[in-house]
């Protein structure tokens, strides 16, 4: 051991020794794994070879199809790299199926991985119990994932709220945190990652706040279950503070705030606040490893880096003959009757927009998209490096899931002035009083209270989107495009590129239900970050075990040491 390592804090591990990578993947179960986002970041993480997915469990089937062909994509760049073709050739429109005959084994594999298992039934339990049987080695590992979190955001809560039979306490949804909670207790993981919305923070069931009650419990899983026999304990750390609690601590005392992480603080383009909680199990003297990572902030990133340079298209119409003289018509018209109410000499700013947005759409010649839309040489740079890296695949010959939604004339009106509105002023329009001219308002009684203040808004172009949410599978109000030439909301395709899925991630289903897979994933790229902060910890575990890691001086927790 050199000097310089006899002066280190007690516990501190050197960057070699942080940076030392394992001879056999970390595994990896993930718990309501949706499309697979977080999954994603884990086994991409260190060329891949750092995590190896044991099973990924969801309950969508068509979430589930998303997952298996993801994993098969995987399974084919690790063990038979050759056979890649046989996924581009299916992503590409060249085969009906995503396998051969030379790589049928990867696809059957990839059946064992992604698994359609409902948590909290019987049924799924036993089939998930089965799979750990069989596939988990007597060696760390790693559990991820989140539980559904209808139940615990502020849209769910109120939509809750306005059911006259609606019980929290009956609310199954409340407690599915104690599924990914016995698999803690009955599999000790070396170390967890659970993964919820913001408003998990303020949500109440029979007056206690749920969140002070999932700390505790996943600190000692045994006594949050009945079980007085002892068992493993660990300790919540936090990805973004030095905050962290234990078994036994008081919990008023730990502020629930330094458990979000806040995604555009660490390079993704979208304001997207999450609780993520990072577990670690408590070794036999109530310590766990050092780690001296938290998520780096890093320059934000806009909406218009990632969606720029992706194939404009034109909004569909719904309810009348759809093509490009009807739909250029439509648009115009919309536009100049709205044009026709400003006065420039009161609002130049607007009134300079609109007639830029009126003579864009003469030289607008657009397609509405499709399942795969051509790629040109070279399209859908960042100007970043890593993400061009992260995002781009120059085998794909096309842009999947990039298909304009259908809008109404009505919707058409408001989405051209919001975006127009947005390039004039840099913010997005809001409420009656900023969508005042003629035909703006819908037919909503409320509309004027201000309660539905943003019911359409603007992903401002400069800025990192707002948070990507499952219900722009209904609607694409709150998802209007910046530029007002394309007049429409977002595509799945861009949707997940705010969402940092990489462009050869191809969501299976309608375009419902690839809207709403994407609106209910973790960001892989952040999920990438988070799995190198937890490859520190559970390796140093590993290294423990096999007695490989030589560390002369007792561990310290995370609260003591960040």
């Amino acid at each position: 051991m050199t000097e310089s390592q006899m002066n280190l804090p007690l516990g501190r591990v050197t960057a070699s020794e942080c940076d030392t990578e394992l001879s056999r993947p970390i595994q990896i179960v993930d718990l309501f794994a949706g499309p697979g986002g977080l999954g994603e970041g884990f086994a991409s993480s260190g060329n891949g070879t750092r995590f190896e997915i044991v099973v990924s469990a969801e309950m969508d089937p068509v979430a589930r199809e998303t997952l298996k062909l993801r994993a098969f994509y995987r399974l084919l760049k690790l063990k038979n790299p050759d056979r890649l073709c046989d996924y581009y050739d299916f992503c590409n429109g060249h085969s009906a199926k995503p396998f051969s005959d030379m790589s049928e084994a990867q696809w059957d594999e990839a059946e064992k991985e992604a698994r359609c298992i409902t948590l909290g039934s019987e049924r799924g339990d036993r089939e998930l119990d089965d799979i750990l049987d069989e596939r988990l080695e007597d060696r760390p590992w790693v559990l991820i994932g989140g539980p559904p979190c209808q139940a615990y955001s502020i849209v769910g809560r109120a939509r809750n709220q306005a059911k006259a039979d609606y019980n929290a306490e009956n609310d199954h949804r409340h407690f599915l945190y104690r599924e990914y909670l016995r698999i803690i207790k009955e599999r000790k993981p070396a170390v967890f990652v659970m993964e919820n919305v913001k408003g998990i923070l303020s949500s109440k069931v029979a007056g206690k706040g749920i969140f002070a009650q999932i700390l505790q419990d996943l600190t000692d899983p045994n006594k949050a279950l009945g079980d007085s026999a002892p068992g493993t304990k660990y300790r919540i750390c936090s990805f973004v503070t030095g905050q962290s609690f234990g078994p036994g601590e008081d919990v008023l005392k730990v502020d629930p705030r330094g458990f979000i992480i806040k995604a555009e603080e660490h390079g993704i383009p979208q304001a997207r606040h999450r609780v993520i909680l990072l577990g670690i199990a408590l070794d036999s003297q109530g310590n766990i490893p050092e780690h001296g990572s938290i998520l780096e902030i890093v320059e934000r990133v806009s909406t218009k880096q990632v969606l720029g340079d992706l194939p404009e298209l034109r909004s569909r119409l719904t309810k009348q003959r759809d093509d490009n003289e009807a739909w250029y018509r439509e648009v115009a018209n919309q536009l100049d009757e709205l044009r026709s109410e400003v006065d420039s000499k009161v609002e130049p700013m607007l009134g300079s927009e609109m007639k830029i947005a009126r003579d864009s759409l003469l030289s607008a010649s657009l397609e509405v998209g499709a399942l795969r839309v051509p790629r040109r040489q070279g399209d859908g740079r960042t100007k970043n490096e890593h993400l061009d890296r992260w995002y781009r695949d120059d085998n794909l010959a096309y842009w999947l899931n990039h298909d304009a939604r259908g809008h109404m004339p009505s919707d058409l009106r408001r989405y051209i002035f919001a975006s127009v509105y947005a390039r004039a002023y840099k913010t997005s329009p809001k409420g009656h009083l900023q969508f005042s001219l003629s035909g703006l308002a819908p037919a909503h009684k409320n509309w004027k209270s201000g309660k539905f203040s943003d019911r359409f808004r603007v992903q401002l172009e400069d800025l990192p989107a707002t948070t990507i949410t499952s219900h722009i599978s209904k609607d694409g109000h709150y998802f209007i495009h910046y530029d007002p030439k394309q007049c429409r909301s977002l595509t799945v395709r861009e949707a997940a590129r705010l969402q940092t899925f990489p462009d050869n991630y191809f969501f299976q289903g309608n375009r419902t239900q690839q809207f709403h897979q994407v609106g209910n994933a973790v960001p892989p790229l952040l999920a990438s970050k988070i799995a190198s902060v937890v490859y520190e910890v559970a390796s140093k575990k590993i290294l423990e075990k096999e007695n490989l890691c030589d560390i002369r001086d007792p561990l310290v927790s995370c609260a003591e040491y960040v």
